[in-house]
């Protein structure tokens, strides 16, 4: 489906839709240096919009553009109400949100360095990222062939624009296949991440995910999740674990922003559990849903109202 909003802040100034342009020069474009964040709005149950986890999705969009040495011309505060004002402006209920720096046109070439910031806050209407099925009862994984970027290789803390061409490629891998996703494993042979979700598994009612100080994005939904399940007194731990130990899980499950918290019933053709979600992804994710679109109360500090 196609994107379209009426309007997006540009450097900012709220621009119409059709006018927020760049030159085929722009350097981000050529060579992927930039930085961007997934930031999602929700209709809560009490009928207002609220904007999850902002402040620390810009947060980790400024330390994405420290970390590849990009300069900001713009405050974190500035940021936040350019979100806020941009889901107002095309008076969106439920949105995603897209913030991304890059660098504009002038000189080409790895060496360039005088090229102007460029900043832009995107929205629009985007539902189920892995789809309605999936959330409802799981979807098909496959390990990709595509190892996940070693740390000394790309900074894997940031959320920059060119290291997603690994996600992609990965991705379109799979799904040639007949899969919905891309598992990855990192140079070690160790369990990674999905092509654009950390991954957990349930053993033995324990919950295993893949420590932040690894090959992986330092999740804010993997976070959220984490805390939920240590409010509701499950065991969490951060462990490497292998492909293996996939297949044998008795759950697993994927989560991000776009993906939210989505069940995987399979991966490389092997059942997982009973092919069905199972009882702790089915408690988290209705934790997740229920702070981010219900009526609880137990992380207001994590909601920024829009109405």
């Amino acid at each position: 489906m196609a994107i379209t909003a009426e309007k997006i802040w540009f450097d900012g100034e709220m621009v119409a839709f059709a006018d927020a342009n760049v030159h085929v020069l722009t350097h981000t474009l050529h060579y992927g240096l930039g930085a961007f964040e997934g930031i999602r709005c929700y209709k809560r149950g009490n009928g207002r919009s609220a904007i999850f986890r902002l402040e620390d999705h810009i947060r980790r969009l400024f330390e994405s553009c420290h970390i590849v040495t990009i300069d900001m011309p713009f405050t974190r505060e500035q940021i936040v109400q350019a979100c806020i004002d941009t889901v107002r402006a095309n008076n969106f209920e439920d949105c995603y949100i897209r913030p991304v720096v890059f660098m504009g046109h002038g000189e080409m070439g790895l060496s360039a360095m005088s090229n102007k910031v460029r900043v832009s806050v995107i929205a629009w209407e985007w539902g189920s990222y892995l789809g309605d099925e999936g959330l409802k009862n799981g979807i098909r994984g496959k390990v990709s062939s595509f190892s996940r970027n070693h740390v000394n290789a790309v900074m894997a803390k940031g959320k920059i624009n060119g290291h997603y061409v690994n996600s992609i490629l990965a991705k379109r891998e799979v799904m040639a296949q007949g899969y919905q996703e891309a598992i990855m494993l990192d140079t070690e042979g160790y369990v990674s991440e999905a092509s654009g979700e950390n991954l957990f598994i349930v053993r033995d009612n324990v919950i295993i995910t893949t420590p932040v100080g690894m090959s992986i994005l330092d999740g804010i939904t993997r976070h959220t999740i984490m805390k939920l399940a240590e409010e509701r007194d499950m065991q969490v731990k951060e462990l490497r674990f292998t492909r293996d130990m996939l297949y044998v899980a008795d759950e697993v499950f994927a989560v991000g922003t776009a993906a939210e918290v989505t069940p995987i019933r399979e991966i490389d053709d092997r059942t997982i559990g009973t092919g069905k979600p199972g009882p702790i992804t089915t408690a988290l994710q209705a934790a997740y849903f229920d702070l981010v679109r219900g009526d609880s109360t137990d992380h207001d500090e994590w909601l920024t109202y829009v109405n």
